[in-house]
């Protein structure tokens, strides 16, 4: 198993390494993203994904496509290239997994010590001791045990990041080690960072988790996530640098408009003109969204709390072509049936988070029988209870 997991991890790893060359040399030829680069026919899609995994000869392909087989080839390196710099714009990659895996839904990474099972911490001591390197390594452990057992079924996970800055330098070597192996599973991390400064100070936090350094005549990712979610309080000079980060680096945003917190109505409910300012907030970050646009939906993203359900329905038509996470599911009160109307008639636009209702699942009734030992399966059947939640919501709507 461990050879197996090496080989799978090390093909990612291959798949975006193409995918940075493909961007790079259609950056280099001015090739813009989300456009074909050249006309195809409309089966050519079905046709090149039947050839690639070698179903049909390149002559039977040419001939489905109507052209010499020459021709087709060519064709097919310069598709090639296209798909690769279309999957690596973050948002269309995250929604191509959400196709995939039928489940718009992420998996909040917020482990505190009292959700890992004693055995983790147990060894993690014996090996530091009751230090701040000890809890790391059980905070490791015990997402490496969730993401394991989880990553086939989701789409994304949202590590948040207080939840591992509490233990200091080792909290977020723990954080980048958590971030580096759910992409190494080809996963969809959003940064739960919440960053809102201006000028260089949000350029560096954008820079810091989004993109790229500069150390002397080379430049290394931070902590490298795909997403960040942003605080817009200090308006378009705290968001703005992070939007350039994005469009550079080919990910994504989701900016706090409506968050699910009881005593969030204390300012974001305030009515400015009549409207309530989380209104005004929606507006501005589907205003931002327009001018960057994926395939289908832009990746400026908004967060509105799944509490909330009205305001939602709201939000939704105020930003149609906004992408939103949607927090606050399981444990603070959100089902399935209230989530809706975040979702448009594609049943697209919204991933619902949950954190402890999945990560500490064993800890709740539903799933007690499988005990601290077996903490991850708990996980997994709380994903699957999840999606069929979700999913059985929009089929009935």
């Amino acid at each position: 198993m461990q050879i197996l997991s090496f080989v799978a991890e090390n093909e990612h790893s291959n798949i975006r390494q193409r995918q940075a060359e493909g961007i790079a040399a259609a950056k280099a030829k001015g090739v813009k993203f989300g456009r074909p680069p050249i006309p195809l026919p409309e089966n050519f899609d079905n046709v090149y994904s039947a050839w690639k995994r070698k179903e049909i000869t390149l002559r039977q392909a040419a001939a489905a496509c109507n052209m010499p087989k020459g021709t087709f080839y060519g064709k097919a390196k310069k598709y090639e290239e296209y798909k690769f710099q279309e999957e690596a714009v973050m948002i269309n990659k995250l929604i191509e997994k959400i196709r995939k895996t039928n489940a718009p839904i992420v998996v909040g990474l917020d482990p505190m010590l009292n959700y890992i099972p004693k055995h983790i911490q147990e060894k993690a001591f014996v090996e530091f001791g009751e230090t701040l390197e000890g809890a790391a390594e059980a905070i490791w452990q015990f997402n490496k045990g969730i993401v394991d057992a989880t990553y086939d079924l989701i789409p994304a996970v949202k590590p948040q990041i207080a939840m591992y800055e509490q233990f200091g330098i080792p909290g977020l070597q723990a954080y980048k080690k958590t971030v580096d192996y759910c992409k190494s599973k080809d996963l969809v991390v959003i940064g739960d960072i919440k960053r809102g400064d201006i000028g260089s100070t949000s350029a560096a936090y954008a820079v810091g988790h989004l993109g790229h350094v500069q150390v002397g005549s080379k430049k290394y990712a931070g902590f490298d996530e795909d997403f960040a979610t942003v605080n817009p309080y200090l308006g378009s000079d705290g968001v703005k640098p992070f939007i350039d980060v994005c469009k550079e680096e080919n990910k994504g945003l989701f900016i706090l408009v409506k968050t699910s917190n009881p005593s969030s109505g204390e300012f974001q409910d305030r009515l400015i003109d009549g409207r309530p300012l989380y209104e005004w907030v929606g507006e501005k970050v589907a205003e931002w969204g327009k001018d960057h646009m994926g395939k289908e939906y832009s990746y400026i993203g908004a967060v509105v709390g799944a509490t909330y359900p009205e305001m939602g329905k709201v939000l939704r038509k105020l930003m149609p072509k906004t992408f939103i996470l949607v927090p606050g599911y399981g444990a603070q009160g959100g089902k399935g049936a209230d989530l809706v109307h975040f979702f448009n008639e594609d049943g697209l636009g919204a991933i619902v988070n949950s954190s402890r209702g999945i990560i500490a699942a064993y800890k709740q009734e539903a799933y007690a029988e499988f005990g601290e030992l077996n903490y991850a399966d708990a996980s997994r059947k709380a994903v699957e209870t999840m999606i069929a939640d979700i999913d059985g919501a929009l089929q009935n709507r």
